[in-house]
């Protein structure tokens, strides 16, 4: 075997605080398996404005906690440089997430933060409310969104205006990517960073204010059968609630998808956008005779919609026209204020904006660029994001999303 490789391969796992991946490497020294060990050793996981994402596996290469404890020793770091003190940690149901959010709790404990952690996995958005409704300089959600079974990974947000970059609770963009990246490049050894025991694990109170905010966006609850997918992931309790709270009728779940599973059985990719994820759904919203389809990705940050088409029968409404019945909808109803889509987007929302009189502004891909408009009244992303309360959660929720598309329903039939 390459003598510079097992090097670096030993240093590592005597680096690792985690007794399962140091046993995989040493057990594939043994093997004397050099290929599989070039794969785990090419290079540190990127850090860039989506944070991490990557296969879960041993080595720097992957995400485990010995890759996640130096991005949390990097980013505590960058966090010292800029006064910044206070964070808080969410997590979905993937495989490692928890062990992840603990050891990003450790080491932001050993390095002096105050630290919060919310109560058990939720819904990206939910971590994106209490970063600001914490006033934290910083938000973290374990979760790899709608990627596929095997892989997790970090998303960072962060409070106020950070380096002239007004951010209040949204993700990272340029250079902020690069300024935390260098500052976990300069993390060479995790055993030396000190570890702290300290942390608030949340009450329901946060999730509760979070569902309360939410249900005020519907105006006129009504009656429908709605079928509601989670996709294996963590959104069916939060969406219940948010419903039950804002009056509406429970929607009918698609009992194989509703409870967290990080294995994703029944779907070949966990992305309401992929042809097939939601047959179950539509075949539910059949046997329901239902009005409408409302699913969400496992992290339930984005929506998507069936209708029965009345000349095609039941069918996925593409992002763009998901956009615009929520951007028609909420044009209506202001008379000031700014709608906004990214580049990748259509060009409608721009005509709809016109006809209300409204401003309207064209972003970059990426709803961390959408977020940073200030004063945002509706933003959205044909990868099925949507902001449609940008003063509760200033990036996308495909819960909030959920429950005005529900309302929309429901005036429609009226």
């Amino acid at each position: 075997m390459n003598a510079q490789l097992l090097a670096e391969v030993t240093a590592w796992i005597a680096d690792d605080p985690d007794p399962k991946t140091a046993a995989e490497l040493n057990a594939l020294i043994s093997a004397g398996d050099e290929a599989t060990l070039k794969n785990h050793f090419a290079g540190f996981l990127q850090f860039g404005t989506a944070g991490l994402r990557g296969p879960i596996g041993p080595g720097p290469s992957c995400m485990n906690r010995a890759v996640v404890g130096r991005t949390a020793a990097g980013l505590a770091a960058y966090m010292k440089e800029r006064g910044m003190n206070k964070v808080v940690i969410g997590r979905d149901a993937r495989y490692g997430s928890e062990d992840f959010t603990f050891e990003t709790a450790e080491i932001m404990s050993g390095a002096g933060m105050k630290v919060y952690v919310l109560p058990r996995p939720l819904p990206t958005p939910v971590l994106a409310f209490a970063t600001n409704e914490l006033q934290c300089d910083v938000g973290i959600m374990v979760t790899a969104s709608h990627n596929p079974p095997q892989d997790n990974g970090y998303k960072v947000y962060l409070g106020g205006t950070v380096d002239g970059i007004y951010y209040r609770g949204s993700q990272i963009v340029s250079p902020t990517d690069e300024a935390i990246a260098a500052k976990i490049d300069a993390i060479t050894s995790l055993k030396s960073q000190p570890r702290g025991k300290v942390w608030e694990v949340l009450g329901e109170e946060i999730v509760e204010k979070y569902i309360n905010r939410t249900a005020l966006l519907a105006k006129n609850p009504g009656t429908l059968r709605i079928v509601y997918t989670a996709m294996h992931g963590v959104g069916t309790e939060t969406i219940q609630r948010v419903f039950h709270k804002a009056g509406f009728q429970a929607p009918i779940l698609v009992e194989a998808q509703a409870a967290p599973d990080p294995d994703f059985p029944t779907v070949a990719f966990p992305n309401p956008e992929e042809p097939g994820a939601i047959d179950l759904a539509l075949e539910t919203a059949r046997s329901f005779d239902a009005h409408l389809v409302i699913a969400n990705d496992p992290d339930a940050d984005r929506c998507a919609a069936a209708i029965n088409d009345p000349k095609t029968g039941w069918r996925m409404l593409r992002g763009d026209e998901l956009g615009v019945v929520l951007g028609e909808s909420i044009a209506r109803s202001t008379n000031s204020g700014i709608l906004a889509n990214s580049i990748v987007s259509s060009s409608i929302l721009s005509k709809i904006a016109k006809h209300y009189n409204l401003d309207f502004i064209e972003t970059l891909t990426g709803f961390k660029y959408l977020a940073k408009i200030p004063n945002l009244t509706f933003g959205y992303e044909e990868a099925l994001g949507y902001c449609v309360d940008a003063q509760t959660v200033n990036d996308k929720d495909g819960l909030s999303a959920a429950l005005m598309l529900a309302q929309i329903a429901v005036d429609l039939k009226s």
